[in-house]
C-alpha cells in the first residue's frame, strides 16, 4: 500500500482559503477547516503578516473585527480606486458620514434622535446606510417603541477596527439628543430623500 500524502503545508492553505473569504475569518474556523490547532494557525498568520509587510507587497493580511482577511495596502489604494471605479466616485456623502458618525457614537439610537442630533431629517441617509450594510436595527425603545440601530460588523471591517472601543473618542464632543431643540418625532413621516440631500426638521 502506497503511503498516504502529507498535508498540505500550512502557510500556502491559508493563503488559498483566505483568498476567497467574503469576510474576516476566525483563527477558530481556520483551524477547524485545516484541522490545526489554534496557535499553529495564528502563528502562522502573524508569520504571513509580517512577511508581506517584509516583502512590501501590494497587499497586507490583517487583524479585524475578529478574523483575518487581505487588504490593498494603503499605499496603493489609488491604484485600486481607480481600476474599480474607473474614475467614478462611490464614497458616502457628507451628509451620510455625519449620519454614521451620530450612530456609532450615541448606538443603540433611534432615527429621531439622529434627527435630533443633527438638525435634520436623516430618515433618507438613514435608508442608505442600512442599505450599504453599515447599521442595522438593534432592538426597540422601551418608553417609545422607536426602532434603534446600532453599527454592523462590515462597518468595523470597513473601518478596520476590531471592535467600538477602537473608535476616537468623540462623543463627549455630541449632544445629547434631548439638549437639542426641535427634536423629530419617530411617528411623523419620513420623506423621500437620498443621501445627496436632506429634510430640515421643524424649529
Amino acid at each position: 500500500m502506497s503511503e498516504p500524502a502529507p498535508p498540505p503545508a500550512l502557510k500556502p492553505s491559508l493563503e488559498a482559503v483566505l483568498m476567497v473569504v467574503d469576510e474576516p475569518a476566525t483563527e477558530e474556523h481556520l483551524a477547524k477547516v485545516l484541522d490545526r490547532p489554534r496557535r499553529e494557525i495564528a502563528d502562522a498568520l502573524r508569520e504571513l503578516a509580517d512577511e508581506y509587510t517584509a516583502q512590501n507587497r501590494g497587499f497586507e493580511l490583517r487583524y479585524v473585527a475578529g478574523g483575518w482577511r487581505y487588504y490593498t495596502r494603503a499605499r496603493y489604494a489609488e491604484a485600486v480606486e481607480s481600476f474599480v471605479l474607473d474614475g467614478q466616485q462611490a464614497r458616502l456623502t457628507q451628509a451620510a458620514l455625519e449620519t454614521l458618525a451620530v450612530v456609532a457614537y450615541r448606538q443603540p439610537v433611534s432615527r429621531s434622535r439622529v434627527s435630533a442630533v443633527r438638525g435634520v431629517n436623516c430618515d433618507g441617509v438613514m435608508r442608505t446606510l442600512l442599505q450599504r450594510g453599515l447599521i442595522q436595527e438593534a432592538g426597540t425603545e422601551p418608553e417609545t417603541s422607536a426602532i434603534l440601530y446600532g453599527t454592523t460588523h462590515y462597518f468595523l471591517e470597513r473601518l478596520g477596527l476590531t471592535g467600538l472601543d477602537e473608535l476616537p473618542q468623540l462623543a463627549p464632543f455630541l449632544p445629547e439628543a434631548d439638549q437639542v431643540e426641535g427634536e423629530s418625532q419617530e411617528g411623523v413621516p419620513s420623506f423621500e430623500v437620498d443621501d445627496s440631500g436632506e429634510t430640515p426638521t421643524d424649529h
